[in-house]
């Protein structure tokens, strides 16, 4: 038995190959924050997907869930970051990747806090979701600016979609790649994102099945963080919805094959989707790991809201505790 929780998570670092910190420090320069780690159904432990990447002065946002708004409350309390977002990736348009977007936008503007437009970039269907959210919230707008004296640049939009695979954004050192990924025949576009900084990488996988996209931009990353859907055999083989949603995810031991591929310092899941139902009990954060360990035995992390990555020459772990 180990004598101290510092002892325990010294082990758990030499297991893993990666430093583990149970206290928060000070920024890196390069840092990951999961802001949201769950699905479409309602958590108050995991929030809707969306992954924040904080790199020099970037400052950028990869989906918004449910809930991202109040998670960069909890990171930030003065309200400084949710208004300084530089811009907003969006990986496809399920609801659950989207459905903070209007909270981040109106209230990110609230007191003027917003000075500079709002950046949405995304693949073909950017302009028309923005657009469509600009007409379901113009009389709020309105009376804002005539009520409150909000000014209009803080509310204005800037959307920017692609088409093809590349590079999407480059600003002040930071690279952003977008590639396209398999989230099934029907949910069309699907992409993931590559982020790059001062020769370090970040790999977002976005919903997906096991593809060779993933490990192709992945491919030594410092940081690989990945979708994963779990269900009990006798679930998939007894409940057809439960296997049309598992057929559209990648598995833990699909997920445990492309970390071999790819090799990232450390491999993180995000997106945790745990199908159940009512003769059937979910699978657990263990049967994740089980699974993985099938086909892979690298530096792995199950994320959790608020977990943290700060990336240098190696890549440190922070938990902060959902308040």
């Amino acid at each position: 038995m180990f004598r101290t929780l510092t002892a325990f998570v010294g082990l758990l670092a030499l297991l893993l190959g990666a430093t583990v910190s149970t206290q928060t420090k000070a920024d890196s320069d390069f840092k990951v924050t999961l802001l949201g780690t769950g699905t479409p159904i309602p958590d108050l432990d995991r929030f809707g997907p969306s992954t924040l990447v904080q790199a020099g002065n970037q400052k950028m946002l990869f989906d918004a869930g449910r809930g991202a708004t109040i998670r960069l409350r909890q990171i930030d309390s003065s309200g400084t970051l949710l208004s300084n977002i530089d811009a907003l990736f969006l990986t496809h348009y399920h609801s659950d990747h989207t459905l903070g977007i209007p909270d981040l936008w109106l209230t990110g503007w609230l007191a003027n806090r917003r000075k500079q437009p709002f950046r949405l970039i995304g693949p073909v269907g950017a302009k028309s979701l923005m657009a469509n959210l600009e007409s379901a919230y113009a009389l709020d707008i309105k009376i804002r600016i005539e009520d409150e004296k909000l000014l209009p640049d803080g509310i204005a939009t800037v959307v920017e979609e692609f088409e093809m695979d590349g590079v999407v954004y480059e600003r002040d050192g930071v690279k952003v790649i977008a590639f396209t990924v398999d989230h099934g025949a029907a949910i069309k576009p699907a992409v993931g994102y590559r982020i790059e900084y001062k020769g370090h990488a970040v790999l977002i996988s976005g919903d997906t099945r096991y593809d060779q996209n993933v490990i192709k931009y992945g491919s030594g990353v410092d940081l690989l963080i990945h979708e994963v859907c779990v269900a009990r055999p006798e679930l998939l083989s007894s409940n057809a919805y439960a296997k049309r949603v598992a057929d559209h995810h990648t598995s833990p031991r699909e997920a445990g094959q492309v970390f071999s591929l790819a090799k990232p310092k450390l491999a993180v899941y995000s997106h945790l989707v745990f199908l159940s139902s009512d003769k059937v009990p979910r699978a657990t954060v263990d049967d994740i790991v089980a699974g993985t360990r099938e086909t892979y035995s690298g530096p792995l992390q199950v994320g959790e809201d608020l977990m943290s990555f700060e990336i240098g020459d190696t890549v440190t772990v922070v938990r902060q505790r959902n308040p």
